[in-house]
């Protein structure tokens, strides 16, 4: 059973800085293509971020290039986003998900496996 936790949430300011983990069990992660989608109150689901099973090569929602980078460790099993230069707009849900495929996908249905969430707030 393959298990996914997400951390690092939090309650900033707009123009701060966090990084979100996500840490995946039971297989072997390297495996896996990871991504970072977020749900605002009222919307659906949206890819964030994306990065292939050896982190040589990822793809980001318009809204965060230049913000944003997602990163892993695969000797952690971990998955990273760091995000800077926060805005409010960027508060969500945000849910850390894995696939065995072996393409990028920005649909949550392309995605098999989930973790539970973390809260990002920006505050204005």
């Amino acid at each position: 059973q393959v298990q996914l936790v997400e951390s690092g949430g939090g309650l900033v300011q707009a123009g701060d800085s966090l990084r979100l983990s996500c840490v995946v069990s039971g297989d072997t992660f390297s495996n896996y293509i990871m991504a970072w989608f977020r749900q605002a109150p009222g919307k659906g689901r949206a890819m964030v971020a994306s990065i292939l099973w050896n982190g040589g090569s990822a793809v980001y929602a318009d809204s965060v290039k230049g913000r944003f980078t997602v990163s892993r460790d695969n000797t952690q099993n971990t998955v990273y986003l760091q995000m800077n230069s926060l805005k409010p707009e960027d508060t969500a849900v945000y849910y850390c998900a894995a696939d065995l495929s072996v393409d990028f996908s920005d649909a949550a249905e392309g995605y098999e496996y989930w973790g539970q969430g973390t809260q990002v707030t920006v505050s204005s």
